[in-house]
């Protein structure tokens, strides 16, 4: 079965609530059997506009990540933040 991947890509506006939402989505992603791949770190554009924060999660397939997306875990996380930051989520499912 094809793996699923979450990836963002944030511009943090407000830093101390958007560690409160990382902290919690952090849980979020732990339960629902996800795995970080890439958090932050060095990135460039190299085609197209960037943003300063770039997350890959992993997860066992399309589906889990899907439903990490919509638990009540990540819901409560993607609450906390609300205006800390802009952000583009998609769902990949890998080859």
């Amino acid at each position: 079965m094809p793996k699923g991947y979450v990836i963002s890509r944030v511009d943090i506006k407000d830093p101390a609530a958007y560690a409160k939402y990382a902290e919690a989505a952090g849980k979020a992603i732990a339960a629902s059997g996800g795995r970080a791949l890439a958090r932050g770190g060095r990135s460039e554009a190299l085609e197209g506009p960037a943003r300063k924060r770039n997350v890959v999660l992993e997860f066992d397939s399309y589906e889990a990540a899907k439903a990490y997306y919509h638990s009540a875990e990540y819901q409560a996380a993607k609450a906390l933040r609300e205006g800390a930051a802009d952000m583009e989520m998609v769902l990949v499912e890998g080859v």
